[in-house]
């Protein structure tokens, strides 16, 4: 689901980018009338969740590879407008230091998978869940649903954008100059996988943690359901289990380099050119081959920009496990860290306006 560079038409690209910049300065506006330490962690959690998460590929039909996002859990542990943050940041350490989608694409996969899913996840999920206690298996049923609708309106987002490139964009030959295959073609290609194995994982991880903050953290729960009080759980609750659920996935991050294919849609501009690749589209494509030669505007602009660690595979690591995990505690640690250094600013901060505001009172 992660659109590369190429892909997308520039007026595409800019386009989503413009779609997508009013959704982050909502967000950001949002976010920080709330901001303090005990949310900025939380969003660095499941920034890093998410991030973990989509490098676990599932094989899916076709030959192809998915994978679940953790919108569905991030938009109901955060709200909307702090998951859109969380979601695009992960997207964004993925796109800059792994080459998981394109730069120019950025703004499109963070419509999709980050504002899209969120803004989804949410809806379904307070809808579902009604005025339900917060230990209620309504709230675990309604999370799965929503994880759910979640991914597969992100899924079918990408592949309209796909299939939309051919039918504007083309040369007078009526050759595809980005994305090759129609909306006939992209639509149950991508829909396929994700109503299937890919959104059955987003089901598990959305209602199996909703299920477990209902026995350990209900506190984390409490944003979405605002009407509910918490039983005897604390309202803080303890954390800690959820970062060495963290580490414990980061840990297995090498089990998601086990499904064999590439994501459809995320083939290299130079898969076109080769025989064997080229067969593995067709089959993945309803087997219609893809055009005979590479379209010129992928090519363009599919090496607009190389990551340090593409693929997840750091060039002087030897064993490709090893290098994915590797990759893997590097993008993860690096949200946590920012996360650190935010949490450190906002506490100068605030005890910054403290001491100006005791000095403005004794000054009077």
């Amino acid at each position: 689901m992660h659109i590369p560079d190429g892909y997308l038409s520039p007026v595409t690209c800019i386009t989503l980018y413009a779609g997508a910049t009013p959704f982050w300065w909502v967000a950001v506006r949002r976010v920080k009338r709330a901001l303090n330490t005990r949310l900025i962690p939380l969003i660095s959690l499941f920034s890093a969740f998410s991030f973990v998460v989509m490098m676990f590929n599932l094989p899916l039909p076709g030959g192809t590879t998915g994978h679940a996002l953790g919108v569905g859990i991030a938009a109901i542990v955060l709200g909307p407008w702090a998951s859109i943050l969380a979601i695009s940041t992960a997207l964004l350490i993925q796109a800059v230091f792994f080459g998981d989608g394109g730069i120019t694409a950025l703004g499109a996969n963070c419509f999709n998978m980050a504002i899209v899913g969120s803004l989804v996840a949410y809806g379904v999920y307070r809808v579902l869940a009604g005025r339900a206690a917060i230990t209620a298996k309504r709230r675990v049923v309604a999370a799965g649903i929503a994880g759910y609708v979640a991914i597969n309106a992100a899924a079918l987002c990408a592949a309209t954008e796909f299939g939309l490139q051919p039918h504007f964009f083309h040369d007078a030959s009526g050759t595809p100059l980005y994305a090759p295959y129609p909306l006939s073609i992209a639509i149950p290609a991508m829909m396929i996988g994700h109503l299937t194995f890919a959104g059955i994982a987003e089901v598990i991880l959305s209602a199996g943690v909703v299920a477990y903050l209902q026995h350990s953290n209900q506190a984390l729960l409490q944003l979405t359901a605002p009407e509910q009080t918490l039983g005897a759980v604390p309202r803080r609750g303890d954390r800690r289990p959820l970062w060495l659920g963290l580490a414990a996935l980061l840990l297995l991050t090498p089990l998601g380099i086990r499904a064999v294919g590439t994501a459809w849609g995320e083939w290299g501009a130079r898969d076109f050119a080769d025989p064997q690749a080229r067969r593995q589209i067709a089959e993945a494509s309803r087997r219609q081959a893809p055009p005979a030669h590479i379209p010129s505007g992928l090519q363009l602009w599919s090496g607009v920009w190389t990551a340090p660690f593409p693929d997840y595979a750091p060039p002087i690591v030897r064993n490709q496990s090893f290098g994915y995990l590797l990759c893997g505690m590097f993008g993860a640690g690096f949200i946590v860290l920012t996360g650190v250094l935010a949490t450190w600013s906002s506490t100068l901060l605030l005890r910054h306006k403290r001491k100006h505001l005791e000095a403005s009172e004794g000054a009077r």
